[in-house]
């Protein structure tokens, strides 16, 4: 079985705390869900818009805001908007699998087919690869080699990740899939998939608020050293966890500043019904929604999908977009902060 080599620094084990903290406050925060699905909603594409910006992909934040309503961006290129609506879906397959006990090649596989449909450079979707390759100055493992490795990462994830924090795991599974290469094209945006994949499944981020991909998009130089520094100093994975669990204590301080800047100010707040957390939650997963296609799916009636859309109207959760025809229900996308639009 594979077995990651690191040591807990006292300059981990203080990102940790800190982390911890940050995290419980914003748990305490998010009882209240009349406005969690609007950040959970700017993650999404925030993570999408970071991961696929790694790889080169040239859409800005607007634009894969834009992509992510289901909107047209015309000016891209097609392989650009591509990348990011695969990706997008990709966040959706591992959010909505995030309960599974356990992850296995077949969920490896279904996730990179979804993140590499038709923006393929070399090799076949969801099949791990019969090529070699070479990533930077790194040789990854020859190919037939790369079924066995997998087994091994995904009998370790599956059986012994749980006795360790989220914090350190996520960055293990992270940096040895990158290791592994085991697909020809779409390791990276792969690799940090599976990272939330992580954080979503221990129940680290509940929500799906982070967008940690942010982190590593703004100092590219310093993701790939932090990657290649594991190689050099004989896979021991200290530095690198220091790396990632200082990204994640900046994304964490990041989602608190959105929160309060999200949360209703003075007044009372509303108080959802069940069916109110469950449109919620259907916009956030859907972009938009006809109300025809609301009452359908909450199986009510028009009357009924009113006066449970009216209210989050009106609290400025959910705007209505289109003609009185064919106006779509959609949330309101929180106030953010103004960097990458």
């Amino acid at each position: 079985m594979y077995e990651p080599t690191f040591r807990i620094t006292p300059k981990l084990l203080a990102i940790v705390e800190d982390i911890a903290g940050l995290r419980q406050r914003i748990q305490d925060a998010t009882v209240d869900l009349a406005w969690v699905p609007a950040l959970e909603k700017d993650g999404r594409t925030r993570n999408a818009h970071a991961s696929t910006a790694i790889e080169g992909n040239p859409l800005s934040l607007a634009e894969v805001r834009a992509l992510a309503e289901g909107a047209e961006v015309p000016t891209a290129p097609l392989r650009s908007k591509r990348e990011v609506v695969n990706y997008l879906a990709g966040l959706r397959f591992i959010q909505q699998h995030s309960a599974h006990a356990d992850v296995s090649h077949e969920d490896i596989f279904e996730l990179h087919r979804i993140l590499a449909d038709g923006v393929m450079e070399q090799g076949d979707a969801g099949v791990y690869r019969t090529i070699k390759v070479v990533v930077g100055g790194h040789f990854p493992p020859a190919p037939e080699d790369v079924s066995g490795l997998m087994f091994e990462l995904l009998r370790w994830w599956n059986e012994r990740s749980a006795e360790l924090s989220p914090v350190i795991t996520s960055a293990v599974i992270h940096y040895r899939f990158e290791s592994i290469h085991p697909f020809a094209d779409g390791n990276g945006r792969a690799g940090r998939a599976l990272a939330l994949w992580e954080l979503y499944r221990r129940g680290f981020d509940t929500h799906h608020l982070f967008s940690v991909d942010e982190y590593y998009w703004e100092d590219r130089p310093a993701y790939y050293a932090a990657l290649a520094g594991v190689r050099e100093q004989g896979e021991d994975l200290t530095e690198w966890l220091e790396h990632c669990a200082a990204g994640l204590r900046l994304t964490l301080q990041r989602v608190w500043t959105r929160i309060q800047k999200t949360a209703p100010e003075g007044g009372d707040r509303l108080i959802l019904r069940p069916k109110q957390e469950r449109l919620l939650h259907l916009l956030a997963l859907n972009g938009s929604m006809a109300p025809a296609e609301i009452w359908d799916v909450l199986a009510i009636s028009r009357q009924g999908a009113m006066d449970l859309i009216n209210p989050l109207v009106s609290a400025g959760l959910v705007e209505k977009v289109g003609t009185k025809k064919t106006g779509r229900y959609r949330l309101k996308l929180a106030a953010t902060e103004n960097e990458a639009d």
